[in-house]
C-alpha cells in the first residue's frame, strides 16, 4: 500500500476532527428535506435520518420514537439539542 503525503494525511486528519460537526450539518440538510417529501421519498429520507442519528450515537428508542411520529419539528429540535451538546 502507497504511502500517504502529509497533505492527505492532514485533509484525513481534519476530516475526523470535524466529523461530528458534519453530520449534524448533513442532518440539518436531510430535516430540510423531510418537510418538502412526500411518499416514497420521505421514506427514503427516514433511512437516511435514521442513518446519521445512529452514526451520532441516539439511543435506538429515541430513534424509533421520531420515526413513528414522522415530525420533521422533533427531529429538528433533537438536531438543536445535539449541537448544543457537541
Amino acid at each position: 500500500m502507497k504511502e500517504r503525503s502529509s497533505y492527505q494525511q492532514k485533509i484525513i486528519k481534519n476530516y475526523y476532527k470535524n466529523r461530528s460537526a458534519l453530520s449534524h450539518q448533513r442532518l440539518s440538510e436531510l430535516v430540510t428535506d423531510l418537510y418538502l417529501a412526500e411518499g416514497k421519498k420521505r421514506a427514503t429520507i427516514w433511512k437516511r435520518i435514521r442513518s446519521a442519528l445512529e452514526n451520532l450515537e441516539v439511543k435506538p428508542e429515541r430513534i424509533e420514537h421520531l420515526e413513528q411520529k414522522d415530525s420533521p419539528e422533533l427531529v429538528a429540535k433533537l438536531v438543536e439539542e445535539l449541537m448544543g451538546s457537541g
